[in-house]
């Protein structure tokens, strides 16, 4: 643990309210317009005026900037902006962003928001919108003339690899991931803000379902969403005033390892290992900056573009041992299980919103008012994920 590691102060920011947009496949509204929709909702849920916002962090990769979310919301005057990512790996540094702001005096109160129409506008997924998110910087142009060209094929490498690192056939790695993928559902079953709520899945249907890039099924992959989640941060000495159960950020951290790799995506299968992620650098800050272990988490949000994604970072984070996350079983990680997962049907089956849902998802189940409550949920891991980089945070009762 770093020296910088003993200069964070656990439980001194809280997320003080917490707000959502409906999530579809065509908003027929615009990204700005969500994004100022979830933090109205998330600013009310903590009893605080839009005009008293002096901060906003938000994703690199989203279409609305700072000022024009400050300038729709009235916001009096904008003290602090920042933003971090890229993507998914993205959200939990956000918070942290804020937190930090909040902690050095340079705001009081910071939106974080993600709001994308990714199902009826940019869609990640697809190589032309993959060109334009990324840009110059993206290396992209050094493996799409070879056939890389899309996250799903990225993480397909990804899911072989580890199977023949480990030994097994890819018919026990797609039993793992299986159970990943019908733990989400089964969550999102109960949740009636998730797009396949009530719409169930056996395993039979799961295998059933078409394969996209061998290993990888349709229901490996995550659900592309319009929509948009924020929170808001400020002190919990403050937030303790306010209108909700305020949840304190126990730990934040941001990891990406050595030989990290240039780029978006795809260089990253260049690094000495592609099994092993830059989540598993930050899991050692981020537990020491609490004071935790993993044995002490009661349910995790843990980011799940793929299923193969989340099966990684059960290792990563030091859940189960490297090898072993194929083997948990669907039980384990629902509602009652040893780790519940990503309790709301995360992004493989309640919406792909960059991993914001999963921070909202986190502040529920702290405050109990999850639609798939855990008993007795006092600390929950939230991760935003690799390949570029991994962040992630801890979050806990006010006590």
């Amino acid at each position: 643990m770093t020296e910088l590691a003993h200069r964070w102060v656990p439980g001194a920011t809280s997320i003080a309210g917490i707000g959502a947009t409906d999530f579809s496949k065509h908003s027929g509204r615009s990204p700005l317009t969500l994004a100022v929709q979830a933090t109205r909702a998330a600013l009310a849920d903590a009893g605080i005026d839009p005009r008293e916002v002096d901060g906003i962090v938000r994703c690199d990769m989203d279409l609305v900037s700072a000022p024009a979310l400050a300038d729709s919301l009235g916001v009096r005057d904008l003290t602090y902006w920042g933003e971090a990512g890229p993507g998914g790996s993205g959200p939990a540094a956000m918070v942290a962003q804020a937190a930090a702001a909040v902690s050095a005096g340079l705001a009081s109160t910071v939106v974080v928001f993600r709001a994308l129409n990714g199902r009826s506008g940019n869609r990640y997924g697809l190589v032309g919108e993959r060109g334009a998110a990324g840009g110059e910087g993206s290396y992209d142009e050094f493996f799409l003339p070879f056939g890389m060209q899309t996250a799903g094929q990225f993480f397909a490498v990804v899911a072989r690899r580890y199977a023949h690192e480990h030994g097994m056939s890819v018919d026990k790695l797609s039993e793992g991931l299986a159970s990943i993928a019908l733990a989400c559902r089964s969550h999102a079953n109960n949740n009636p803000a998730a797009q396949f709520h009530g719409r169930t899945m056996t395993r039979e249907e799961y295998f059933a379902s078409r394969m996209l890039s061998d290993p990888l099924r349709l229901f490996d992959y995550c659900l592309e969403s319009d929509g948009a989640c924020a929170v808001v941060v400020t002190s919990t000495e403050r937030a303790r005033d306010l209108a909700s159960v305020p949840v304190p950020i126990i730990s934040a951290a941001q990891g990406t390892g050595a030989c990290v790799q240039p780029g978006l995506m795809f260089p990253a299968l260049l690094r000495p290992s592609i099994t092993t992620w830059p989540s598993a650098a930050a899991a050692p800050t981020l537990f020491g900056r609490a004071g935790l272990t993993p044995a002490d988490i009661d349910v995790a949000q843990i980011y799940d573009c793929f299923t193969i994604t989340t099966l990684i970072q059960l290792e990563d984070y030091g859940f189960v041992p490297r090898g072993q996350a194929a083997h948990l079983t669907e039980d384990q990680l629902t509602t009652g299980g040893t780790l519940p997962l990503n309790t709301s049907g995360g992004h493989l089956s309640e919406a792909y919103i960059h991993g914001m849902n999963h921070v909202v998802e986190g502040v529920r189940q702290i405050r109990g008012t999850s639609t798939n409550q855990v008993a007795g949920a006092e600390v929950c891991l939230v991760t935003s994920a690799p390949p570029p980089g991994a962040s992630a945070l801890i979050l806990g009762v006010d006590r």
